[in-house]
């Protein structure tokens, strides 16, 4: 590990704390479905660690993303807000909508305030082109990874704590392994957070030969299905490298490991090059508010304080996850802007659940667009604006800087200000499904419960106006930074 990484524990001492942990490290894979690991049904692909860390923990199977594309779920995850109100919509870093607000706190501010250790490893992707969006200026004391929305796994650039490095051979899931392996024996002494946010499985779809090779021989598989789950292999690998560190720190015990996703498997692509593969059953995939587009996978592990091989069937939402690994830890959670999480942990131990909540998503491209690929969840039922073509189009422009991004080192510079004008047709009728009989949302009841969808639209109509307006601020203090 370079000396820039290098870190002293001087002054930090590991706490005992009754019914807490002392450390958390949080894991976090690119597009990876709920169907891409064995624990969750998938009979393909090679998951053992992941596995493993299943029985030893609690695997939740109502785990949503605040999202259904990268930036704007990341950021509820980092914030415990949901993702409009952080000022991350959209994806295009050139055009600042994948920032976090710098009025925003992160999940790292609170436990680096709380005198614990912070570090990062992996794809950052909620803030590009600005110093002031760093990792280490978001709460990380220490950054190993990259900004842009993707990278190349073999020709890589690595950020290390704003120090260019260039690729070495290795393949990015292996760096990422190593570098987080050292974080935790380097910090083994005294309380971290660790956020490892993995690019795998996203494109660009690159994997090793020798585990290329082992699902090509299957013969039922396309190219790139045999790539993804390739990259899904080495991913887990890298986890199971990472728990061995832990174990080998004596740290297990006293440390809180959550897995997850940041939203729905990519399943584009035609042919050799169709990435559709078994998402258990799901409607939808990645950029969709239907379940396989949000609803991921979550894997959950603290032998101190929740019980093993245990299956959690609550609703668990991406803003939850700082109230509840704050609570974990013994952290103060609260302080600055209120969460729209809530801690889980009860849940998670099986206690008796809270007073069911309402949970609402929303995702186009540039501007939100109110009843464009939006939902609401209310108990069981889930109310549903379908998507608009004409708002998910991308503008070609935003493509070279994401492209320039996977092999280059990153830079400094100004934001594409303004956003594409469009001209957009009314939206269509909301559907309703019945999740607790149709999980898989093949059956439309609005017409049968007209009540009960006007109930969800004006409860919808009241989060969009207050989130929304919280963006355009934000957005407003990104252009007027730049």
């Amino acid at each position: 590990m370079p000396p820039s990484l290098a870190r002293s524990s001087t002054g930090r001492n590991r706490p005992a704390r009754a019914g807490s942990v002392s450390s958390v490290i949080v894991i976090v894979a690119d597009d990876l479905g709920y169907g891409d690991l064995g624990a969750f049904g998938n009979e393909s692909v090679a998951t053992p660690h992941l596995d493993r860390l299943a029985a030893e923990g609690v695997a939740l199977t109502q785990h949503y993303s605040a999202s259904p594309m990268c930036a704007p779920a990341r950021a509820s995850l980092l914030t415990g807000r949901y993702n409009h109100r952080t000022g991350a919509v959209d994806v295009p870093s050139n055009r600042g909508l994948d920032r976090i607000s710098l009025g925003e706190s992160t999940v790292a501010d609170r436990f680096a305030a709380a005198g614990y250790a912070t570090g990062m490893v992996g794809k950052w992707h909620n803030g590009h082109f600005d110093r002031r969006y760093h990792p280490n200026q978001r709460g990380f004391d220490e950054f190993a990874g990259f900004l842009n929305g993707g990278m190349d796994y073999w020709r890589w650039v690595l950020d290390r704590n704003g120090v260019q490095r260039p690729a070495d051979g290795r393949y990015l899931t292996d760096v990422f392994a190593d570098e987080a392996a050292s974080f935790v024996r380097r910090h083994a002494g005294e309380p971290f957070f660790l956020y490892v946010a993995f690019n795998a499985p996203h494109r660009p779809f690159q994997a090793p030969e020798h585990l290329l090779r082992r699902y090509r021989e299957r013969g039922d598989l396309t190219e790139a299905v045999c790539a993804v789950y390739a990259m899904v292999e080495a991913m887990d690998r890298a986890v199971g490298q990472l728990l061995e560190t832990v174990e080998e720190c004596g740290l297990s015990q006293d440390t809180v490991v959550l897995f997850t996703s940041d939203n729905g498997p990519d399943m584009g692509g035609q042919d050799q090059q169709s990435a559709a593969r078994y998402n258990g059953r799901f409607s939808g995939s990645k950029g969709d508010v239907l379940e396989g587009g949000i609803r991921v996978p979550a894997l959950v592990r603290a032998p101190a304080l929740l019980p093993a091989g245990r299956r959690c069937d609550e609703v668990v939402h991406f803003a939850d996850w700082l109230p509840t690994l704050a609570g974990l830890a013994g952290v103060q959670a609260q302080g600055g802007k209120p969460l729209d999480g809530v801690d889980v942990a009860p849940a998670l131990r099986g206690e008796a659940a809270g007073p069911e909540r309402e949970h609402f998503w929303q995702w186009n491209r540039y501007e939100p667009v109110a009843h464009c690929n939006a939902a609401m969840r209310d108990g069981p039922w889930k109310l549903v604006w379908p998507s608009l073509a004409e708002a998910r189009v991308k503008d070609p422009s935003d493509d070279e800087p994401y492209r320039l991004g996977l092999t280059s080192p990153h830079r400094l510079g100004p934001l594409d200000t303004g956003l594409p004008e469009r001209a957009l047709p009314p939206p269509q009728p909301p559907r309703l499904f019945d999740l607790s009989r149709d999980p898989f949302e093949q059956v439309d009841l609005a017409a049968q419960h007209p009540d009960r969808v006007r109930r969800m639209a004006c409860r919808w109509e009241a989060w969009f106006e207050t989130v929304t307006a919280e963006w355009r601020r934000a957005y407003a203090a990104h252009t007027a930074l730049s």
